[in-house]
């Protein structure tokens, strides 16, 4: 079920012109859905440690209405483990990177050393 809403966000992010609650609307959800949504991935983004996002909870609504609930859940833990992801993803490519360098840079010292002796 996570990999569907996942896939579902991609698909969402990936549409360009249309913001995320357009695009959630235009998909067939409800807008007390795409609301909570749009409020639970600012949230996400902003707990996963992103500057631009704001925590923005209706509560009341989301104490009496389940699909702005729903939403906002669904968008939390969704646009909280993008950027986490992201983050490590990046984090990865920096330090591997570096690490790949470094290995290469010693292999290719070994290998003149041991050209040089025979």
């Amino acid at each position: 079920m996570r990999r569907y809403w996942v896939a579902v966000l991609i698909i969402v992010l990936l549409t360009g012109c249309q913001s995320t609650h357009e695009q959630l609307i235009n998909q067939g959800y409800p807008p007390a859905y795409a609301d909570g949504f749009e409020d639970g991935c600012s949230s996400g983004r902003q707990a996963a440690g992103v500057m631009a996002g704001d925590f923005r909870k209706d509560v009341p609504r989301y104490l009496h209405n389940p699909q702005y609930e729903t939403g906002w859940d669904d968008g939390l833990r969704q646009c909280q483990a993008m950027q986490e992801n992201q983050d490590l993803q990046d984090y990865r490519a920096h330090h591997w990177d570096e690490r790949d360098e470094q290995w290469q840079q010693e292999k290719d010292r070994d290998a003149a050393r041991a050209y040089r002796r025979k």
